[in-house]
């Protein structure tokens, strides 16, 4: 017939269809819009360095002998440039005294201790240890139990950081040591054993002493403490902050 055209293609009004290889290419190679990006907050929006609302100090920050502080002084410093920290070695005769009558801002102490009109944070606790000479039979073994001290001699420093009660333990026929560091020096000379926190054995460590894990013995618990009388004064809140993990920004 005349209106139609030959073997079936399109007449010259109708347009012509596109294969589907070609779309599918065409489809590839389109390219999605570019999302558009968050803006940053205005710096209106954003929290303020906290050492802008900080006395100028100093903050003193009393740490018993054996006490690590080292890692929260370093935030501090880092944190809180501007303000200085001052570290105040304290004795374990000394230790609750120094906070009390505000010698202090706040201190690392061992426990147990007088706790009335004071605040306290526990934050980690150490290993007990015999100190021994170097050559004693009771380093034979990697460890040591309070039964294995039964007939020693136990040396007990005048102000011990640990109390501990060694059954069958032989007393000295000498006056106490004077200091943790005199006490080790006096084991050291095979007279004796004496029990102490791990971080002193190593304070005090000597070639010719040793030490060993008391496996069952008392630990030393290492706290925060600051006056309770009042609110928290800004610096000892800001070390708080820091022993506790808070980041420079995050509030209580």
């Amino acid at each position: 017939m005349a209106g139609r055209s030959a073997a079936g293609r399109p007449g010259p009004g109708r347009p012509r269809r596109q294969s589907g290889a070609g779309a599918a290419s065409r489809a590839r190679t389109s390219k999605p819009a570019p999302s558009a990006k968050k803006p940053a907050p205005p710096r209106s929006q954003q929290q303020p360095a906290p050492q802008s609302a900080l006395p100028p100090g100093p903050f003193r920050l009393g740490a018993i002998e054996g006490a690590t502080p080292g890692k929260w002084i370093d935030v501090w410093k880092t944190r809180y440039s501007g303000v200085p920290l001052e570290l105040v070695p304290l004795g374990m005769d000394d230790q609750r005294a120094a906070v009390a009558s505000a010698s202090v801002d706040a201190a690392l102490v061992r426990l147990p201790i007088d706790r009335a009109g004071l605040h306290a944070i526990t934050l980690y606790d150490e290993v007990p240890v015999v100190v021994c000479g170097a050559d004693s039979h009771l380093t034979a073994a990697d460890e040591l139990t309070l039964a294995d001290l039964a007939g020693e001699v136990v040396i007990t420093p005048a102000h011990p950081p640990l109390t501990v009660d060694v059954p069958g333990a032989v007393a000295p026929r000498f006056a106490p040591p004077a200091t943790v560091e005199e006490a080790v020096a006096t084991a050291a000379t095979g007279v004796g054993v004496v029990i102490v926190p791990m971080s002193l054995a190593r304070l005090h460590h000597r070639k010719d002493a040793a030490h060993r894990p008391l496996t069952d013995g008392p630990l030393s618990t290492v706290a925060l403490v600051w006056p309770g009388d009042g609110p928290t004064p800004p610096l000892v809140d800001a070390f708080i902050g820091i022993v506790r993990g808070r980041t420079a920004n995050s509030s209580r």
